[in-house]
């Protein structure tokens, strides 16, 4: 295809994607209503690339990029036009009227709204199956993923040269169906939604939060850090625009706190003042336990110490310094407790988290309870978030502080809530993937892609499911579902299913049969 690119809008996203084209060797017709914006982006385009350049990191002449401002008259001889415009329906649609009047009959049009579907905006249209989304992510040069999204009239050939034109900009292409949010801002919905649900409990502060999902879960930014710097205003708008999108699905329900902040303007970053105040940034400081003695040791029961399937507690306490793991034979005292716990010398057990809260498992046990969040990685974490049972003596609050402290980890005690923090925020995302998988809006591989490079999400979170194992993921959702009944936490009948069959846990997929994205029966 060696037509002219043409972008419509010459905002942040326009001027990423003209970007993008015009440094992979292409021609770019920038347009946009805006007298002179076309101009000002290109100008600046030019100065970025020259200063990436001169940091090395791309090789490029930026006065030899072919880019042009022209009106919305003069795309005519462009293969591909892509939209860029304000999220809004009816001016998506009147654009892609004119451009009908304007482009040739093989001219693709290509939407990159992040949220309304090329269903709808190819409604009306004389060539319907001419329009595809082509969802880039911002910032468009540094972001390397793009979601192909097919509307219910997009022509398989359309999809697939707007796959393989993204893909010849250096991108890494994921196919869609047309849903609510497609892949990623479906998905990640639970990344934002726990923590508010969290914060709303008062289960603990939202540094603390962040700094568990990042020290402990793996993840690049924590959530609130992360909303400041998108704008609660953009990502309160797209929660609510899921939610309603699915019917007002309790899965998807926004947060009543984050919407207090929209309201009193406390937008972030962009607006001084967020979850965290930027006039001061050490508010954004998360404060860990304060130091603790390490208990000498602590007693396992009922678990064999060469087994290589240890659990991710055991494995935390091999990295404690100085405290030794004595094997004991169940006796008496500890019938019917279950494989994989610690006592430690206080007597209070230290329990994996699987959904249950520490006060019900003490309950049942009849023993003070701490229950231990999970993690990405044992071995490189560098936080931990704990909750102790009602009624837990401090001591033993104490001794488990000091007991991963000698582990090199800060730690975080917070309240007895169930599923904790990580726990509950990974099993969520892999119950939302597998919602997707099973509506067939993607393929198994392209949802965990699509995560990992969209939102930057250490591992997918259909892998994190193979992982963790499918029926420990779908025992915290049910927990969870047990505690909260209002329908947040309900699984996904292929979650279920999976875990029946333990097929994900054996290493295939969750979904016996893979399908095309869009698929109909």
């Amino acid at each position: 295809m060696t037509e002219p690119i043409g972008v419509v809008g010459a905002g942040t996203m326009g001027a990423g994607i003209a970007q993008v084209a015009a440094v992979a060797g292409r021609r770019v017709l920038l347009a946009d209503a805006v007298p002179g914006a076309a101009e000002r982006a290109i100008a600046k385009i030019r100065d970025r690339v020259k200063a990436q350049v001169e940091k090395g990191r791309l090789d490029a002449d930026p006065a030899a990029l072919d880019l042009t401002a022209v009106e919305i008259a003069g795309l005519g001889e462009c293969g591909v036009v892509a939209e860029a415009i304000v999220e809004e329906l009816g001016a998506k649609k009147a654009l892609f009227a004119e451009l009908e009047g304007v482009v040739g009959a093989d001219c693709v049009l290509a939407s990159n709204s992040s949220s309304l579907t090329p269903t709808a905006m190819a409604a009306g249209l004389a060539h319907p199956g001419r329009l595809v989304g082509l969802h880039f992510f911002n910032p468009v040069p540094a972001m390397q993923l793009v979601e192909v999204i097919s509307g219910l009239a997009t022509a398989p050939e359309v999809a697939d040269a707007a796959a393989e034109l993204a893909a010849g900009w250096g991108k890494t292409v994921v196919r869609s169906a047309a849903t609510p949010g497609f892949i990623v801002n479906r998905i990640a919905r639970p990344y934002y939604a726990e923590a508010w649900r969290l914060y709303e409990e008062h289960a603990t502060t939202p540094a603390a939060i962040d700094a568990v999902l990042t020290g402990a879960g793996g993840f690049r930014m924590g959530p609130f850090a992360l909303m400041d710097l998108i704008g609660h205003d953009v990502n309160e708008a797209v929660t609510r625009s899921v939610w309603t999108a699915f019917g007002h699905d309790p899965r998807f329900a926004p947060s009543l706190a984050q919407r207090a902040l929209v309201e009193a303007g406390w937008l972030g970053r962009k607006t001084g003042r967020g979850i965290y105040s930027y006039a001061d940034l050490a508010t954004a400081a998360a404060a860990p336990a304060p130091a603790a003695a390490r208990p000498r040791t602590v007693i396992e029961y009922g678990h064999d110490l060469t087994d290589n399937s240890k659990t991710q507690l055991r494995e935390l306490i091999g990295r404690s310094l100085g405290v030794a793991v004595i094997a004991r034979d169940r006796d008496d005292a500890a019938a019917g407790l279950p494989d994989g716990l610690l006592e430690l010398p206080s007597g209070a057990l230290l329990i994996q988290c699987a959904g249950a809260t520490a006060t019900a498992l003490s309950a049942a046990f009849e023993r003070p309870v701490i229950v231990v969040d999970r993690m990405l990685n044992p071995a490189t974490a560098t936080a931990i978030a704990v909750a102790p049972s009602d009624g837990c003596p401090p001591a033993a609050v104490a001794e488990t502080i000091g007991l991963f402290q000698a582990g090199h980890l800060n730690v975080f005690v917070i309240d007895d809530v169930p599923g904790l923090i990580v726990t509950r925020t990974v099993a969520m995302l892999a119950n939302l993937a597998a919602d997707a998988l099973a509506s067939r809006v993607a393929s198994e591989a392209d949802i965990d892609t699509a995560m990992r490079l969209g939102v930057n999400y250490p591992l997918g979170p259909l892998a994190w499911a193979r992982e963790w194992g499918t029926s420990d993921i779908l025992g915290v959702l049910d927990s969870l579902d047990n505690w909260y009944r209002d329908g947040h936490y309900r699984a996904s009948p292929l979650l279920r299913r999976a875990a029946l069959s333990q097929r994900a846990p054996s290493g295939g997929t969750l979904l016996p049969r893979q399908s095309q994205p869009g698929e109909h029966y």
